[in-house]
């Protein structure tokens, strides 16, 4: 569903990723951990074909995202740190526009239901965005990607500033679209969080996959001490 061969990028001298090899399949949520600068948001970039790649190859559902990016955008979604949405607008508004500018021809009460689904009644959807907090926004940006049945979720920090109840509820989601048989792939700082919702967990320092590990393999002192350990070896 989504493979990294051999993925590279150099901007001249510097390295800010280096031979990433990396596979997530259908129902796999893959957690990506790592300092700033660790390559994390460079690999979701090069996912996304938003800068070119130095070498190697970015595959979503077999298709080379430089070769085809049209036909690749068409198959994910992407959530950033900060979802930007129209903020005069109310949360159906932005979700019926967002959903139509995907091709998706989707009835109000089938946008309810998603939106439903990731924890956003009518009554908030009936809010101008503007008056929504953080997690809401993040809810919001992940109800735009169930109507676009994407295969593929892209995250670049969608946990970050959630309160814990927020994060819980966002994991909860991620969860259930992926037993769907939707493949993640999420970058974050939040070990615990990383360790309760992946599948497998990636750690990264300077550009490269240092680790790589199943998460039932580890419990969260394990998973936060191999990461510190990886941490202080490339400081």
């Amino acid at each position: 569903m989504l493979q990294a061969i051999d993925l590279q990028k150099r901007y001249g001298d510097l390295v800010a990723l280096e031979g990433l090899n990396l596979t997530v399949e259908p129902g796999e949520i893959c957690c990506l951990l790592g300092a700033n600068g660790a390559g994390k948001t460079t690999t979701i970039n090069l996912f996304l074909d938003f800068v070119p790649r130095s070498s190697g190859q970015a595959l979503i559902c077999g298709f080379d995202v430089a070769r085809y990016p049209l036909e690749t955008k068409a198959l994910l979604a992407y959530i950033p740190e900060i979802v930007n949405l129209y903020p005069t607008l109310t949360g159906l508004e932005n979700l019926r526009y967002f959903s139509r500018l995907a091709g998706s021809r989707c009835t109000d009460t089938q946008l309810l239901a998603e939106a439903e689904r990731v924890g956003l009644g009518q009554e908030r959807l009936g809010q101008r965005l503007d008056g929504y907090s953080k997690g809401m926004r993040q809810k919001l940006g992940l109800a735009v990607a169930l109507v676009r049945r994407a295969r593929v979720l892209l995250l670049d920090e969608p946990l970050s500033g959630l309160d814990p109840r927020a994060a819980n509820e966002f994991s909860t989601v991620l969860r259930e679209v992926a037993r769907e048989g939707v493949a993640v792939l999420m970058t974050t700082h939040d070990l615990f969080r990383a360790r309760e919702v992946a599948s497998h967990i990636g750690i990264m320092a300077r550009g490269r996959l240092v680790d790589h590990l199943r998460a039932d393999s580890v419990d969260p002192a394990r998973l936060e001490s191999i990461y510190l350990e990886h941490m202080r070896s490339s400081a």
